[in-house]
């Protein structure tokens, strides 16, 4: 089963004038967050905070771990401790090494599944603003 996003667009605006728009995903079918998704049965992600306007979680995958099938809402992403992962999404397979303060942004991710096929333990920060 793969999951579809659409985009669609979504305009901040205050009493006086509209602020901004921009295109953002948005989920069309059921599948887990990372928070919801695990690996045999098991948590992979941790909620560290959680308000009205963000959620960060704490992402640890030993080796020979991995994350189910599962999608993202935008979000900032922070390599704590690199690796060696196998990213399997609607685009194919591929594996990529991972260093350690490596950063990136994403406008969302409409499902992919992870697995740490390297030989150290590999842990991301993820953080999701509302």
């Amino acid at each position: 089963m793969s999951r579809s996003m659409s985009k669609r667009v979504l305009c901040i605006a205050n009493s006086a004038a509209l602020v901004a728009c921009s295109p953002v995903l948005v989920a069309d079918e059921d599948l887990p967050d990372p928070l919801a998704a695990g690996w045999n049965g098991e948590q992979i992600c941790e909620l560290l905070h959680e308000d009205a306007h963000q959620r960060i979680l704490r992402c640890t995958f030993p080796p020979g771990v991995g994350h189910e099938k599962h999608f993202h809402k935008a979000h900032f992403g922070y390599v704590l401790a690199g690796g060696k992962m196998r990213i399997v999404d609607d685009s194919g397979e591929r594996e990529v090494d991972l260093q350690a303060d490596y950063s990136w942004t994403s406008d969302g991710v409409s499902w992919h599944e992870v697995l740490n096929v390297g030989e150290t333990t590999s842990v991301y920060l993820i953080v999701e603003s509302f």
